[in-house]
């Protein structure tokens, strides 16, 4: 696929057709490097373009990485990859202020952060100190080291892959942390079909090299002001306030939804709808992402450690009416 067609189109003035031709392009370069997984593709490019952060939680080998990597390569993106492990330190990802002999000065040195597209592989195989450097970068797009403040460059988009927790070496995420991931997805084997086709295929990381720049950052900085502009209903506001607050007396969770957390729904639901051709958002907008906005967030009860925490969000959603 060639380069995009309205890649001289300047930001401001993005038609709703020229938005939906964007986003089927991505769409389809994306689904050409990740094979059978429209779902997880779609949940990922929702999340770009709601200006959240994404938490890929799964086993090695299905194909975290590759899809950071594909999602910075069709939107054209700045891209960094920080390996986290037990000794990475803050400033690893920060950056560091070195003293500089010749203008005996200390001279910031910007740390892998300063990109459009972080890829933070494996978080939770860093301690908490570690963990916790992101946290203002992911709620304010800024870093504050030695008392001054840096803005972060536009758009700024988190990926975090984490493994299973019952696998060696790793540490919870704290709920602060998992707060501030706007979604959280499992990309998961894939189907015989899908896999035979990468078994005979290109090697996927030569397939992404291969590709083009389907929607610029500056179009995409359109694209996510067109999701703010997306009709949401008092209607299906009530909706999304009463699925909160089912949360919260249900007896499956400890705790349930936060205020933020509503937020979070809303935004997405509005990704979804725009991603689908929609300029207002439906019930099923909400329904379809409630699960990777929500099961991060919950901590089941004791008394239903049995059950899996996206079957219980699926449960949520059934008992309450529409």
């Amino acid at each position: 696929m060639g380069p995009s067609a309205s890649n001289t189109t300047n930001e401001d003035s993005l038609t709703s057709q020229q938005i939906q031709q964007l986003l089927h392009q991505a769409l389809s370069s994306i689904s050409s490097i990740i094979l059978g997984k429209p779902r997880q593709i779609q949940l990922a490019l929702s999340c770009l373009i709601a200006e959240g952060h994404l938490l890929i939680e799964d086993l090695p080998g299905v194909g975290k990485t590759t899809l950071s990597l594909a999602l910075a390569k069709v939107f054209g993106l700045e891209f960094q990859r920080v390996q986290f492990t037990s000794d990475l330190l803050p400033s690893d990802v920060l950056g560091v202020s070195i003293f500089d002999t010749q203008s005996q000065s200390f001279k910031f040195h910007q740390g892998p952060v300063f990109s459009q597209i972080l890829l933070a592989d494996e978080i939770n195989r860093s301690t908490p100190k570690t963990q916790s450097a992101l946290l203002e970068a992911m709620e304010e797009k800024q870093v504050t080291q030695d008392g001054v403040t840096r803005t972060l460059p536009r758009p700024f988009f988190v990926i975090a892959t984490q493994n299973p927790l019952e696998q060696v070496g790793t540490f919870p995420l704290p709920e602060s942390q998992l707060d501030r991931f706007l979604m959280r997805i499992n990309i998961g084997y894939p189907d015989q079909q899908a896999e035979m086709e990468l078994l005979k295929g290109i090697n996927r990381h030569q397939l992404i090299n291969e590709l083009t720049t389907a929607v610029t950052p500056e179009e995409l900085l359109a694209i996510q002001r067109a999701v703010e502009q997306v009709h949401i209903s008092q209607s299906i506001l009530d909706y999304v306030l009463t699925l909160i607050r089912s949360s919260r007396l249900s007896p499956w969770f400890i705790t349930g939804l936060s205020p933020r957390a509503g937020l979070a729904l809303q935004k997405c639901a509005r990704a979804w709808a725009l991603l689908h051709g929609r300029d207002h958002v439906i019930p099923e907008d909400v329904q379809q992402v409630l699960p990777s906005v929500a099961a991060h967030r919950l901590q089941i009860h004791p008394e239903h450690q049995d059950k899996n925490i996206d079957d219980l969000v699926i449960m949520l959603i059934k008992q309450v009416p529409v």
